[in-house]
């Protein structure tokens, strides 16, 4: 028989002063607003946004979807979250962008993100990126669980999540009205263990 009591609410690591995390051909760092005019050129191209939840923004756009975790190193609070740059060591050029953010906090789970311009794509990096942040949303705040939620015709990105080991849960059917259609939604998740094996 299972003990029917849950645990006690799941603590976060203590969030770090700084974040920055590098790979072999990118540096991960916290957006700043000079990134905004960078980031407008793929997330607003009406391609990139095809299966965001969002339509093409321009930077005031950006600003108000995102801007109050610009910089932010924690993902304490009822907003709270880590928004990083994805930036190609060879050139400096800004490629993409992650987010990490709570879900629920009392059991340690939180939802990944990515938007990655075009013109990079097909190296890989998008996969290298994505990585690098479930390292740290393990290893720097030690998250429990991570989740994706992916539009079920968006299969670049459900092929990344399966790439970096992330295993589907569900496939929800027609569960939102979504860029002018009812949409389906995969979700993928793992776990600290799952990553750390």
């Amino acid at each position: 028989m299972t003990d029917p009591t849950p645990p006690s609410p799941y603590v976060l690591a203590e969030a770090p002063a700084e974040l920055l995390l590098e790979t072999e051909r990118l540096v991960l760092r916290p957006i700043e607003d000079g990134d905004v005019v960078s980031m407008a050129v793929y997330r607003g191209d009406p391609e990139v946004c095809r299966y965001l939840p969002f339509p093409p923004q321009s930077p005031d756009d950006i600003r108000a979807r995102i801007g109050h975790i610009f910089g932010s190193t924690t993902l304490a609070g009822e907003r709270g979250g880590v928004a990083v740059a994805v930036v190609r060591r060879d050139d400096g050029a800004l490629i993409g962008d992650l987010v990490l953010f709570h879900l629920d906090p009392a059991h340690g789970s939180a939802e990944i993100g990515w938007v990655i311009s075009p013109a990079a794509s097909g190296h890989g990096y998008a996969t290298e990126a994505v990585r690098a942040l479930l390292d740290a949303a393990f290893g720097v705040f030690g998250l429990r669980r991570v989740v994706a939620r992916i539009d079920a015709e968006n299969t670049a990105s459900a092929r990344l999540a399966e790439r970096v080991g992330m295993r589907l849960e569900a496939h929800l059917v027609e569960n939102e009205w979504f860029a002018g259609r009812w949409g389906d939604e995969l979700d993928y998740a793992i776990l600290a263990r799952e990553w750390r094996a």
